[in-house]
C-alpha cells in the first residue's frame, strides 16, 4: 500500500487565517477551471482538512497535553476552566466560534457534487466518491468539534454570498439535538461514499466515518440524559433557544425518545466497527509504533511523520523531561490490578505508593507501560538491580514534572527519536477500542443490563490490559466511596457499579489521549469537583530522600505539612486555586465572542440572531455570571 503522510496542504485557498462566521472577506479559490478536473484533483484538495486532526508538534506540545484539562492530567498551572474569576469572553480568533475550515469544506462538497452531476470530472468513480466522502466526514467532523465548545451553532451546507441579510439569517443557531442529527446525517453520507479499505495509508476509511459516528450519537445521548432539564438541553424554558424556538419539539417525539434514538445509533455504528476489527495484542507498541498500521489492524486511522517533511519532538520532551505536564494520583488509582481487584480491596495485593516503582507492580498494563516507573535492570555486576525513577521536579516549564507521575505513552527508545524536531513515530487518531467501548456504554444505557456483544468487547479489553477478564468480579469488589473519580456520582448520588466500572475502563484505555473533558461534561461529573484537590506522588514519605533539601522548597513542590502528596495547586501560598478547584456550571459551555452579536444584528428587528450560552455576557467583554441558575 502506498504510504500517505498526512500534512498541511493548502489548496484553492481553504488554509486561510481565522474568520468567524461574518467576517470572512470572499475566498479566492483560484481558477476553477483548472482544478475539480480528475480525482487527484479531489485528493489534493481534501488533503487540507487533514490538519483539523489531533498531532504532536514540531517542537513541543501536542495530543499528550490536551488531558491537562482534565482530572487526568495537570499542567503547569490552574486551569482557568475549573475555577471562577479568570476565564473571560474572548476575541474571535482566540475562540473556537470559527468557520473558516468549515467554508472551505463547504466549497468542496458544492463543486465537487456540481462537477460530478455535470460529468466533467475523469477518474475512477470509486475514488470520486470516496473524496467527497472524506469531504462529508470532515464537515461532520468540524461541526462535532463547535458542538462540544458551544451546543446549539449555525448549519451551514453552502458558501455564503457576502450579503449581510443573507449571512445574518444564516447565523441562527440550530438546537443542538438537530445539529447532531445534520451530523449522523452527513457520517451516513460518508459512510455510503468512503471505501472499506483506505485508499492509501494514513486516509480516512468506512471505518472512521462508522466510528465517530458513534463517538457523536453517544456523546449527545449521554449529555442530554445527564443534563436533562437544564439550560444546557432544548425543550425547557431555561434553555436559552427557548424565545427563538418557542414550539421546540424532539424529533423523536419526546426528550426519553431523542435520547434512545441516539444510543440506538451509537451501538449500531460501534457494533459494525468492532464486530471485525481485534484489538492489537500489545497496547503501549501503538502508540511508538514507526510502521505503517495494517487495513485491519485496531488503528484505524493514524498521523503519519517523516524527517525533513513533518515530524515532532514528543519523544524529546517525554523520554527526558517531565514534558510539563503529569499524570494524577486520582487517574493512576483507578487502574486495576492484574488480578481484577481495586487498589483497595481485600486480597489485591496492592503494594503501596511509597514508590512508583512499587504502584505499577501487578497492574493493568495500560498504567504500568504509560508511566515512567523504573524496573529492574539486568546486567553481570548489577543483576536484578530495582532502578528507581527520579521525576523531574526541579524541572520548570515545558519540562517540568508537574505531579511526579510521568509519561512513558508515546516515547519511544528508538536510534534518533529522542532528537528534538525527529520524532516520526505514528499518532493514533481512531482506534477500534473506542467502538469497543462506545458499544458497552450505549449498551448499558440504552437497556441498563450487559447484554448483546457487551461481554465479547469488555473481555477482550481487560485480556489485552492484563487484566482478570471477569468484569464481575470487579464490580462486585468496587466501593464507590474509596474510588476517587469525580464520574461516581450524578446530581449528588452515587451511580450503579457496574456503569461506574465501564467509565473506569474507558478512562484507562484512553490516558494521554485527550478524551477525558468531553467524558466529563457529558456525563455532568464536573458537578462533583468541588473544592477538589489535584494530587500527584507521595513524595513526602520515601521518594524526597531522592533529592536535596534545597530542591523541594516551596513554591517547586507543595511542602510536607500540607500532604505527603504532591498538590499542585498548593506549591504556592498565593495560588489562584489554593483551596482547590470549584467548577463553575457555566463552563460547561464555551462563551460566544461578543463581537458576534454586532455583527448578526438582524434590521426588522434591531436585535442580534444570536442569543449566549448560559450565564455568559452578550454585551461586553467579562466573566460568567456565577449565579446564573444552570439547573
Amino acid at each position: 500500500m502506498k504510504k500517505y503522510w498526512i500534512i498541511g496542504l493548502a489548496f484553492l485557498g481553504t488554509g486561510i487565517t481565522s474568520c468567524s462566521f461574518l467576517e470572512c472577506e470572499p475566498q479566492d479559490f483560484g481558477d476553477e477551471t483548472a482544478y475539480f478536473k480528475k480525482a487527484d484533483d479531489l485528493k489534493m484538495s481534501a488533503n487540507s482538512f487533514y490538519e483539523l486532526f489531533p498531532k504532536m508538534n514540531a517542537l513541543y506540545g501536542g495530543l499528550y497535553l490536551d488531558d491537562n484539562t482534565s482530572d487526568n492530567q495537570i499542567g503547569t498551572g490552574a486551569n482557568e476552566l475549573f475555577y471562577s474569576g479568570t476565564k473571560k469572553t474572548v476575541k474571535q480568533e482566540n475562540s473556537e466560534w470559527k468557520f473558516e475550515s468549515l467554508r472551505g469544506i463547504n466549497f468542496f462538497i458544492n463543486k465537487t457534487e456540481e462537477q460530478i452531476k455535470a460529468g466533467t470530472i475523469v477518474g475512477t468513480e470509486e475514488y470520486i466518491n470516496h473524496y467527497l466522502g472524506e469531504g462529508y466526514f470532515f464537515r461532520a467532523y468540524d461541526y462535532y468539534r463547535l458542538l462540544t465548545n458551544y451546543g446549539d451553532v449555525p448549519i451551514l451546507t453552502k458558501m455564503m454570498e457576502n450579503n449581510q441579510e443573507e449571512l445574518t439569517f444564516y447565523s441562527q443557531r440550530a438546537p443542538r439535538n438537530e445539529v447532531v442529527r445534520f451530523i449522523l446525517k452527513d457520517l451516513d453520507t460518508a459512510v455510503e461514499l468512503m471505501m472499506d479499505k483506505a485508499p492509501e495509508s494514513g486516509r480516512l476509511c468506512k471505518d472512521a466515518a462508522l466510528l465517530m459516528k458513534a463517538r457523536v450519537a453517544l456523546y449527545e445521548a449521554t449529555w442530554e440524559k445527564y443534563h436533562a432539564g437544564t439550560c444546557f438541553v432544548p425543550g425547557n424554558a431555561k434553555w436559552p433557544g427557548a424565545a427563538t424556538y418557542p414550539d421546540f419539539e424532539f424529533k423523536a417525539g419526546s426528550a426519553q425518545k431523542e435520547i434512545e434514538f441516539f444510543l440506538d445509533e451509537a451501538i449500531a455504528a460501534a457494533d459494525v466497527v468492532a464486530s471485525h476489527r481485534n484489538l492489537d495484542k500489545d497496547y503501549i507498541t501503538m502508540f511508538n509504533s514507526l510502521d505503517i498500521f495494517g487495513d485491519n489492524d485496531e488503528v484505524i486511522l493514524a498521523r503519519y511523520y517523516a524527517i525533513n517533511t513533518i515530524s515532532h519532538s514528543c519523544s524529546n520532551y517525554l523520554g527526558r523531561t517531565g514534558g510539563g505536564t503529569g499524570l494524577t494520583r486520582a487517574c493512576v488509582n483507578s487502574f486495576l490490578m492484574k488480578n481484577g481487584l481495586p487498589i483497595y480491596a481485600n486480597e489485591s495485593k496492592y503494594q503501596g505508593d511509597n514508590t512508583v516503582y512499587a504502584e505499577i507492580q501487578n497492574r493493568d498494563v495500560r498504567i504500568a507501560t504509560s508511566l515512567k516507573g523504573g524496573g529492574f535492570i539486568h546486567g553481570e555486576s548489577i543483576k536484578d538491580t530495582i532502578h528507581y525513577v527520579k521525576p523531574h521536579l526541579t524541572q520548570s516549564g515545558n519540562e517540568a514534572s508537574t505531579t511526579g507521575y510521568e509519561i512513558q505513552k508515546f516515547v519511544s527508545d528508538k536510534d534518533g527519536q529522542d532528537a528534538q524536531g525527529k520524532g516520526t513515530t505514528a499518532t493514533p487518531v481512531f482506534r477500534a477500542a473506542e467502538a469497543y467501548l462506545i458499544y458497552l456504554e450505549a449498551y448499558y444505557e440504552r437497556h441498563r443490563q450487559l447484554g448483546g456483544n457487551c461481554d465479547t468487547y469488555w473481555r477482550a479489553l481487560r485480556k489485552r490490559a492484563g487484566v482478570d477478564e471477569d468484569y464481575n468480579k470487579t464490580i462486585a469488589a468496587t466501593d464507590l466511596s474509596q474510588e476517587n473519580d469525580l464520574a461516581t456520582k450524578w446530581k449528588g448520588i452515587d451511580i450503579d457499579k457496574t456503569l461506574y466500572n465501564i467509565r473506569r475502563e474507558r478512562r484507562c484505555e484512553f490516558i494521554v489521549e485527550g478524551m477525558r473533558l468531553n467524558d466529563l461534561k457529558r456525563w455532568r461529573a464536573l458537578d462533583n469537583m468541588v473544592e477538589y484537590q489535584v494530587e500527584g506522588i507521595n513524595l513526602w514519605t520515601e521518594m524526597y530522600k531522592m533529592y536535596n533539601a534545597d530542591d523541594l522548597k516551596e513554591g517547586t513542590v507543595s511542602q510536607a505539612g500540607i500532604s505527603n502528596y504532591i498538590r499542585p495547586l498548593q506549591k504556592n501560598a498565593t495560588g489562584i486555586a489554593y483551596n482547590g478547584y470549584n467548577f463553575p456550571k457555566p463552563h460547561y459551555l464555551e462563551p460566544i465572542p461578543i463581537s458576534e452579536f454586532l455583527l448578526t444584528i438582524d434590521k426588522t428587528t434591531n436585535k442580534s440572531t444570536l442569543y449566549q450560552n448560559p450565564g455568559w455576557p452578550s454585551d461586553a467583554d467579562g466573566t460568567a455570571n456565577y449565579s446564573y441558575d444552570c439547573d
